[in-house]
């Protein structure tokens, strides 16, 4: 029901954006209460509806005006929207549910009027403003429920830094905007501080969080002549860095022209709703004519045969339909954030139940995204006892792997004592003393340099830790190892299952990620995943998901990072993962806020739920139609069954009522 068309006097692009979204969400939520309010003498001093009751509205001078007049003004200010939106729709020659409504309300106020004038006994005017208000308030439904910003943008370019520091000729610093930055320029990142623009490290070493543009999940070390990408967060050391790129040639501003293009290339799927709206169009059209040639040839023309015609033309449209498809997406959309996930797009929500494939992001989506310990083995020492003394010796350090250590000895709840002498020994690893005895911590190269003896069975358990792409840091004790670790990106307790129950739907799985070849594969294994793709540079992320629709497959993007954003938009449903960085839920349609992948598998069940009550839906709502239609078209007329514009509004009340009923049944339902 709500189109890929300008609403009201909106340009066509504007419709994209939130703001414009937001304006019409306003509108109609607008139009809706002041035409319901203005409604209400229309329906007191209503013959129809006083006849219904069994009352009399009182009579003073101009009290026959009421009707008519808060009509035009009611069909004036309420109706006219709908037939500028019929507009575009008339344009494409696609009738739809804008040109059903124009055609309802256009008939009712013409011969409502026309039959002011030649003084005949009925009027319309009753069902039309009612029709108004009612399909005000499907469209005010639909809008709220359909709101979404395209902020993509906006996030993208907020990661970059609005000033930075930079190094002149004499050595000294001075803040500037970073658009004023050239090529050649120096600048000075500090520890916490973002990196201005892409550049080449000439003074200092540190590592880099560029988790946000590659989707590396450890932080990268940089060194003089290392390249750095502008947006990225440094950590603890300094860094003077030579700019190579700004403004429009950053790698960033790259990543943006993607998520625009994949927007703008997103493609338009038309609703149900629209579909029947355009056949009922067309069988409206034909049962008034009909109707209309069939009493001619029966009675001769007269009044009775226009009110006939009217009578089908008014009923053809079904306020029914008009909620049909807004009810059950606004339902839809609440038991989703019920769930977790919050619905930026319904048409994606829509499409989902189609998909035959689905593609995570390995980095902090199937995974947490962080270092852990994955596995331990000890010689001669017990587990917790050995892991309590890597904590200890680790506990001053800042290096990644000292925190993953830390966390792991926290989470079985070990005591960490003091380390004291505490020594990084540069590109090997660390000594401390703890509890007077000097203890080292670190890989192949400590004990190399220092000549420490690791056992076979440590030696074996590092060489399987490489093959499953871990990391293996060995306790040295007296001079040789008493345990080794292994560490990796920890996998999340829920990837597994969710991939079994994806498996269970018929769905394939695959996994994209920036890491090695050997890091993807062990994941892939161990999660049993059907296809992945490694060492995938961010640009070409969303060329995957382009590869796989082109083996003609529906494709659902999982993701989190920056460098996802191309391919969330690119795929036919793009989710993000909530913890993921903002500019990921901007591009997004559906966002999963609790970070697990076991919801990809409720957004399924969601969306097979809300399609099945849309057909049902629809069902009641056409199926009035096709009840209705023939009977005030008078086909049971000769028995003297004569279908009166009044008793078809009371029908198709009733059926409005049924799917509204329908609809909240959803509610009803375990997902």
């Amino acid at each position: 029901m709500e189109h890929d068309h300008d609403h009201g006097d909106d340009s066509d692009h504007d419709h994209h954006s939130g703001h414009s979204h937001k304006h019409h969400e306003e509108m109609f939520k607008r139009k809706f209460f002041i035409s319901t309010a203005l409604s209400i003498p229309v329906l007191y001093f209503s013959t129809f509806v006083s006849g219904l009751l069994g009352y009399t509205p009182p009579s003073f001078t101009g009290s026959n005006l009421i009707v008519p007049v808060f009509s035009i003004i009611i069909f004036g200010y309420g109706g006219i929207p709908f037939l500028k939106m019929a507009k575009s729709e008339f344009e494409d020659r696609q009738p739809g549910m804008m040109m059903l409504i124009s055609l309802a309300i256009t008939v009712a106020f013409v011969y409502s009027m026309a039959a002011l004038f030649l003084n005949t006994q009925s009027s319309f005017f009753w069902e039309l403003v009612t029709l108004i208000d009612i399909m005000l308030l499907g469209h005010w439904i639909e809008m709220r429920s359909v709101r979404q910003a395209s902020g993509a943008l906006d996030e993208l370019a907020q990661l970059m830094p609005d000033t930075t520091e930079r190094i002149n000729e004499d050595g000294t610093v001075e803040e500037v905007k970073v658009s004023e930055l050239e090529e050649g320029d120096k600048v000075l990142v500090r520890p916490g501080a973002s990196v201005p623009a892409d550049g080449v490290v000439v003074e200092g070493e540190s590592d880099v969080n560029e988790s946000m543009i590659t989707g590396e999940s450890k932080p990268v070390s940089k060194e003089p002549g290392d390249e750095v990408i502008g947006g990225t967060v440094n950590k603890e050391g300094s860094l003077r860095v030579e700019i190579t790129a700004t403004g429009e040639e950053t790698a960033l501003s790259g990543i943006m022209k993607m998520v625009e293009e994949a927007q703008e290339s997103k493609s338009k799927t038309q609703l149900l709703a629209d579909k029947a709206a355009g056949w009922l169009f067309y069988i409206a059209l034909g049962s008034g004519a009909i109707t209309a040639l069939a009493w001619t040839i029966a009675v001769g023309f007269n009044v009775t045969v226009i009110e006939r015609v009217v009578t089908v033309l008014v009923i053809a449209c079904p306020h029914a339909l008009g909620l049909a498809v807004p009810l059950v997406v606004a339902i839809n959309t609440s038991l989703a954030a019920k769930n977790g996930i919050l619905v930026r797009d319904r048409i994606a929500m829509e499409e989902a139940r189609k998909l035959d494939t689905v593609m995570f992001d390995k980095t902090g989506t199937l995974t947490k995204g962080e270092m852990g310990v994955v596995e331990i083995e000890t010689d001669g020492i017990e587990e917790d006892k050995a892991l309590t003394l890597l904590a200890s010796v680790e506990s001053d350090s800042e290096h990644i792997i000292a925190e993953a250590i830390r966390n792991s000895a926290e989470e079985r709840d070990l005591s960490i004592h003091d380390a004291e002498d505490f020594q990084a020994i540069k590109g090997k690893g660390v000594r401390a003393e703890v509890k007077g005895e000097t203890l080292y911590v670190g890989g192949p190269n400590l004990a190399k340099s220092e000549g420490f003896k690791i056992s076979d069975k440590l030696n074996q358990f590092a060489q399987n830790a490489a093959e499953n792409a871990e990391t293996a840091v060995y306790l040295f004790r007296d001079g040789e190892a008493v345990a080794a670790v292994g560490l990796a990106d920890v996998i999340r307790e829920e990837s597994r299952e969710a991939i079994e129950k994806l498996h269970e739907r018929g769905i394939e799985v695959a996994m994209l990620t920036g890491d090695s070849e050997d890091v993807a594969e062990a994941v892939a294994k161990e999660l049993n995943i059907d296809t992945f793709f490694a060492e995938v540079l961010p640009e070409d992320k969303d060329k995957k998901v382009q590869e796989l629709q082109d083996q003609d497959k529906e494709v659902a993007m999982v993701g989190d990072g920056v460098n996802d954003a191309p391919a969330l938009t690119r795929a036919d449903v793009g989710i993000a993962i909530g913890s993921g960085t903002d500019v990921a839920v901007e591009s997004a349609d559906i966002i999963l806020v609790q970070n697990n992948p076991l919801d990809v598998v409720k957004l399924l069940n969601l969306s097979d739920l809300s399609y099945s009550k849309m057909k049902q839906n629809l069902f009641w709502a056409t199926g009035y139609n096709a009840f209705a239609i023939p009977l005030a078209a008078g086909v049971a007329a000769p028995i003297g069954l004569v279908l009166s514009p009044a008793v078809g509004a009371v029908i198709m009340s009733l059926s409005t009522v049924i799917v509204a009923f329908n609809a909240q049944l959803m509610k009803r339902k375990e997902i």
